[in-house]
């Protein structure tokens, strides 16, 4: 059993009380997929995200980062850089597991500072090109085994 709680509906609206911190993973270029429907929702992550990939020279901006953004009072954004690249092609698919990993850790800290449950769809499974059998490990590791109350989303 993993300890993860799956749920059919959208990440971007998590169900509970309490704070609740959104993570997803982003590429190291620019981005696409689930930042969407956060940008639809909430402009302050993609407009944190570029302005951090803009001013990289000076800053933690790279694979494993993580980068957190108040969105409500209540709700978070975790940006976690856990991609190389958009595409796929001779070094393989965009996913870095090993990224997405130091991403949690750093997520599961700031979960943990602000009280608060972890929300996400299947990170690294879209258009990263990953898959949920190597990342849920990941998730259950650096998340549920401290403690953290963690919930998947299912679109539709």
């Amino acid at each position: 059993m993993s300890g993860i709680t799956y749920a059919r509906g959208d990440a971007t609206s998590p169900q509970g009380k309490g704070v609740k911190l959104i993570v997803h993973v982003c590429n190291d270029l620019g981005g696409k997929g689930f930042v969407l429907a956060v940008s639809r929702r909430w402009p302050g992550p993609e407009a944190a995200y570029r302005r951090w990939h803009r001013e990289r020279a000076g800053n933690d901006f790279g694979l494993g980062a993580a980068q957190f953004v108040q969105v409500e009072p209540y709700i978070w954004v975790a940006n976690v850089v856990g991609q190389r690249g958009i595409r796929t092609g001779s070094k393989g698919v965009p996913v870095r597991y090993e990224a997405i990993g130091a991403g949690l850790d750093k997520v599961a800290g700031k979960a943990a500072e602000l009280g608060a449950s972890v929300h996400m769809p299947r990170i690294g499974c879209g258009l990263a090109g990953g898959t949920w059998s190597r990342v849920e490990p990941l998730v259950s590791d650096r998340l549920v085994a401290r403690g953290l109350e963690v919930t998947v989303y299912d679109f539709g």
